[in-house]
């Protein structure tokens, strides 16, 4: 089977992807768009839903924003026909929620692998510069890995369903180069940065490698500089966290459970429906506040009047 696949909307830019997912950059686009972008299930858990073409939905003074899929700086095709999240889109979306009187707070579903490096950075930017006038919640359902993490990293708090990954800190990239000069085989290249050149470094090189992995551990620096600022985490204690082993050239791990709260990468471990209970309650207005306020010393009124 030919044709254009979503590795190559990326191009051969490095990215933040977890490994385990890399087989979804081979995965070859569909001749048209799809009829229907099929819900994210958390989404749905909370009630709401986002229509094709839509980034976020606004229900009862919360936006909730899903960030799935492969991420890519501006793939009209992934956002579009997939409902996958952009970091230009990411950009656009979070400036528009710090700025509305309507929100009062933003969920940031997340269920991706990560992505390319080339943009995250602004999309960083952007929901750390929201989380700054108003609270901005991650829930990983059930994946916030690399790119993801990275922009997981500076929310407000991060929130693990059960099951659900979160890590991967780290950047990679792959290549190819002939076998010989003039040959039709070619030899993959897989090169990940430190802890986990020219445009097309011949990886087959020491030069090339080396040139390569300057790049990747200078992308690595900026992540684990984001992530450390966003989870209040020192880069030396955030290195360790990363690897199981403690040895922090095996960092760019994925963790899960009380297992990444307890390293610093997440703030608690809830089911969906504790979740979206929590912050609907968190930002009701102001009357059904009050509604449920009373309700409860009613029936704290009841319960002591049948002693």
């Amino acid at each position: 089977m030919s044709g254009t696949t979503i590795g190559a909307l990326l191009g051969t830019a490095a990215v933040a992807i977890c490994a385990e997912h890399l087989p979804m950059l081979d995965a070859v686009l569909p001749g048209q768009a799809p009829e229907s972008v099929e819900a994210m299930q958390a989404m749905v858990g909370a009630g709401v839903k986002v229509e094709r073409g839509e980034r976020y939905a606004v229900h009862r003074g919360i936006a909730y924003v899903p960030v799935r899929g492969v991420l890519s700086p501006n793939s009209e095709i992934l956002e579009r026909w997939f409902g996958w999240a952009t970091y230009h889109g990411l950009i656009d979306t979070m400036g528009a929620l710090a700025a509305s009187d309507e929100v009062r707070g933003v969920v940031l579903f997340f269920d991706t692998p990560g992505g390319a490096v080339v943009g995250v950075q602004g999309a960083v930017e952007a929901v750390k510069a929201c989380a700054a006038v108003k609270p901005v919640h991650a829930f990983v359902y059930p994946l916030a890995a690399s790119a993801g993490y990275w922009l997981a990293s500076q929310c407000t708090e991060i929130i693990v369903s059960p099951g659900a990954w979160v890590g991967s800190v780290g950047t990679m990239m792959n290549s190819n180069q002939p076998v010989q000069s003039g040959s039709s085989g070619y030899q993959d290249y897989i090169l990940t940065s430190q802890h986990a050149g020219a445009k097309r470094p011949d990886l087959s090189t020491d030069e090339g490698r080396a040139l390569a992995l300057d790049r990747l551990n200078a992308m690595e620096a900026d992540f684990h500089a984001a992530v450390s600022e966003g989870r209040g985490i020192s880069i030396d204690d955030l290195k360790v966290s990363l690897s199981r082993s403690g040895n922090t050239a095996h960092g760019g791990d994925v963790f899960w459970g009380q297992d990444a709260v307890e390293r610093g990468l997440a703030d608690g471990l809830e089911d969906i429906s504790t979740f979206i209970a929590r912050v609907s309650a968190l930002y009701a207005p102001p009357q059904q506040r009050q509604a449920r306020a009373m309700m409860a010393r009613a029936k704290a009124a009841q319960a002591k009047a049948s002693l």
